[in-house]
C-alpha cells in the first residue's frame, strides 16, 4: 500500500491538475483513491468509483495519470504498465457503466 506522502501527493496532484482542466468536482476523493490504487497498485475499482470515473471522463482522467506520472515520486515506475492499466481500467469502467442492468 502506498504511505501516507505519497497519497498526500496524489491528493495535491489532484486538486491542481483538477483545476487547470476543471476535473476536481467531477470524482470524490474516495473514488480517486480507489482508482489511483487501481491503476497505480493492486487493487480493484468498485461500481460507485468506475460511475464517478466515467462521469469524471476520459480527457481529465488521462491528464490526473500523466499528472502523476511526472511527479518525481514515481519516477521507478514504468510508464508502459501504468498507461496499460489506466486504459484498461478506463475501458473496464466504461463496459460496467454502459452495459444493461440485468432484470430482477
Amino acid at each position: 500500500m502506498a504511505s501516507l506522502n505519497v497519497y498526500s501527493v496524489l491528493v495535491v496532484l489532484f486538486l491542481t491538475c483538477g483545476a487547470e482542466n476543471n476535473c476536481e468536482t467531477k470524482m470524490g476523493l474516495p473514488c480517486v483513491l480507489e482508482a489511483f490504487t487501481n491503476i497505480f497498485e493492486t487493487g480493484s475499482i468498485s461500481n460507485k468509483c468506475c460511475g464517478e470515473l466515467v462521469v469524471l471522463g476520459k480527457f481529465c482522467h488521462s491528464a490526473l495519470v500523466k499528472s502523476t506520472l511526472e511527479n518525481r515520486l514515481f519516477k521507478d515506475i514504468s510508464p508502459v504498465t501504468i498507461i496499460a492499466k489506466s486504459i484498461q481500467t478506463w475501458n473496464n469502467c466504461l463496459a460496467l457503466i454502459d452495459s444493461p442492468s440485468p432484470s430482477a
